[in-house]
């Protein structure tokens, strides 16, 4: 039987089996720094050059989605994500790619480079320089912005930090990043005691759940999607994410909790649903509109309801601390689980 013993999550000797992982976590936006200081240079020149919008911006290989989620509202140009191999029959010399390929290593992100050579396309790859991707990405019309750390939301506001100066897509300061991750790590830091530590009391709330995370925004989406993983892979439980319509469902069927039931004496069959709301300060009427329906449902059920909330003032600042903080939960939530 597993049950979730909460204080772990101030014990040292417990949170030092954790240690590497936390740490991991905490240097979020050491790594923003690192790649934002290794790439300043490429990012410069390239910015420099001045070379002519172009007729259309397509992200190819698997980490294309990310892009997608930040630049569709924004850019000026056509945009497609294209996270298979190889690039739409389209492109040519007239158009963008770019790729993240923060390992360096995959095979597709390598053949859409080549192809994007080929076809005489203006390309921006983020990529350790000693890598299969940057070996075949070289080319005359190739800017390289070198990636160090292997990690993914670093490299990406590298990526759209070049984007922005070129007027591709909205403002994206690397510090800014940087910053929001660090206050998330302090506040969530293994540290802080558990009654004022947001990540550990998200976790505590979650201990007997299912985790039900909604983001409004395209961003916040795609962070609760991350989230929900992140509780998955952490702790092998069911968590789910989705659009308001697939989770009205879920809440709804909620049967509604028995004010005299004892929880020791008849434990629950099931775990019950708790919503997690992400939210991202987006002011947009039908975010506003949907995040009412699922906390209306989830109040007509008896569901509990968490809010986890970001002072990051840039789109790409708040989806990474929203993302940061859910991840901290994770982690303290596959801590305080332990087996009879």
């Amino acid at each position: 039987m597993t049950w979730f013993d909460e204080s772990r999550l101030d014990d040292p000797g417990a949170l030092a089996t954790v240690d590497v992982r936390l740490r991991t976590l905490a240097e979020s936006g050491a790594r923003v720094r690192r790649e934002a200081g290794e790439a300043a240079s490429a990012i410069a020149t390239a910015v420099a050059d001045g070379q002519q919008r172009p007729r259309a911006v397509v992200a190819a290989g698997p980490d294309s989605r990310l892009l997608r989620a930040v630049l569709e509202p924004w850019c000026p140009v056509p945009f497609v994500a294209w996270p298979g191999a190889g690039l739409p029959g389209w492109a040519g010399g007239m158009d963008l790619v770019v790729i993240l390929a923060p390992q360096g290593s995959d095979t597709g992100s390598a053949s859409a480079a080549a192809e994007a050579v080929r076809r005489g396309c203006q390309l921006v790859v983020a990529a350790p320089p000693a890598s299969l991707v940057a070996e075949h990405a070289a080319g005359r019309w190739t800017t390289l912005l070198p990636a160090t750390t292997g990690d993914q939301l670093a490299t990406a506001v590298v990526m759209l930090d070049y984007l922005d100066r070129v007027d591709l897509g909205p403002r994206v300061d690397p510090e800014e990043v940087a910053t929001a991750l660090d206050q998330v790590a302090i506040g969530c830091s293994p540290h802080r005691d558990l009654s004022v530590n947001p990540g550990k009391m998200l976790a505590i709330a979650l201990a007997d759940a299912l985790p039900v995370v909604w983001g409004g925004s395209v961003l916040a989406a795609r962070a609760a999607r991350r989230v929900a993983e992140s509780f998955r892979r952490s702790t092998g439980r069911s968590a789910i994410a989705g659009d308001a319509d697939n989770l009205l469902p879920v809440l709804r069927a909620t049967p509604r909790r028995d004010v005299f039931e004892d929880p020791f004496a008849d434990p629950p069959a099931e775990q019950r649903p708790v919503l997690v709301v992400l939210d991202d300060q987006h002011e947009d009427a039908l975010v506003r509109e949907s995040t009412g329906r699922l906390r209306a449902a989830a109040a007509e059920q008896g569901v509990r309801v968490e809010t986890v909330e970001t002072d990051a003032t840039t789109e790409v600042g708040r989806y990474a601390s929203l993302l940061l903080s859910g991840t901290w939960a994770a982690e303290y939530l596959a801590l305080g689980l332990v087996e009879d």
